[in-house]
């Protein structure tokens, strides 16, 4: 029946980056790319380019939770990413809108605190609003070494010290994480998951080669919403993981020696575009 076939749609729930590699913009991208169906609610508009975020604006929180029910109530999304939220009021209306609902998909979240660049991106007072409000929605979240040391209060040097900080991740309500040991030695992301005998299990490591590229502007947004569209489609955690880390690392050798703007360029989200997919 030509009348029933859908879309797969996503929902990011992310900040906007005028340069366009990172952010919302990343993450229509990739979910694009991946043959998802991309919708949106922007939770700021921030003043950056490739060298850095010079200023941040945050939208009305009762406007992000306007676009999340308008989105949810019509399109019916399969899997949300929350990225960059960088206040407290609107982490609490993000997590009072989705709590509205019965049911809800898989729910990435990338703790967006530090940009590539080493700007701020998440007030202090937010950090704890966020471990109460946000993370215990979470089906995954996605940290890098320097948020997974935020979140956790452990000082991360090692694969043993990863270890530790995701047990204290998991400690506060958060179900599942995946700690990007990308600036480590080792090179291996780790998958955690909550356990009732020892509190967090080790489920799968992903070890990654060094692509050498100065483009990697985005890579975290690209990552999490790469993992959301691959669950919208209905690959199992383990498995969205690791097509979404491939996915990325194809995108960053391809746009390696691409020159675009003065500093920390972006990956090339459309290497091998998918054609929309329709169900």
């Amino acid at each position: 029946n030509e009348t029933n076939k859908r879309y797969i749609v996503t929902l990011s729930i992310a900040g906007s980056d005028s340069s366009g590699g990172a952010g919302i913009q990343a993450d229509i991208k990739t979910m694009s790319a991946l043959g998802c169906f991309a919708a949106t609610a922007i939770t700021s508009v921030t003043v950056q380019n490739t060298m850095g975020v010079s200023a941040v604006q945050k939208i009305e929180p009762k406007i992000v939770a306007g676009q999340i029910r308008a989105v949810i109530d019509d399109l019916q999304p399969s899997a949300i990413k929350i990225g960059m939220v960088n206040d407290s009021e609107t982490i609490c209306a993000i997590a009072e809108t989705l709590n509205d609902y019965d049911t809800l998909p898989p729910i990435i979240i990338d703790p967006v605190m530090v940009s590539t660049s080493g700007s701020r991106l998440m007030q202090q007072d937010a950090i704890e609003t966020f471990k109460k409000e946000l993370m215990p929605m979470a089906t995954l979240l996605t940290p890098n070494i320097a948020e997974a040391e935020v979140l956790s209060g452990c000082p991360i040097e090692d694969i043993c010290s990863i270890d530790s900080a995701a047990q204290m991740i998991l400690s506060q309500n958060c179900n599942a994480v995946l700690i990007k040991g990308g600036h480590l030695v080792e090179k291996t992301d780790r998958l955690y998951v909550k356990s009732e005998r020892n509190g967090a299990t080790l489920v799968a490591s992903y070890h990654h080669d060094t692509i050498n590229s100065a483009n990697t502007h985005g890579t975290g947004c690209t990552l999490s919403s790469a993992i959301a569209a691959l669950m919208a489609k209905g690959e199992k955690l383990e498995d969205a993981i690791r097509l979404a880390k491939k996915y990325v690392s194809e995108a960053i050798a391809k746009g390696a020696y691409i020159n675009i703007g003065r500093g920390a360029g972006p990956v090339n989200h459309f290497f091998n575009p998918q054609k929309m997919i329709v169900r």
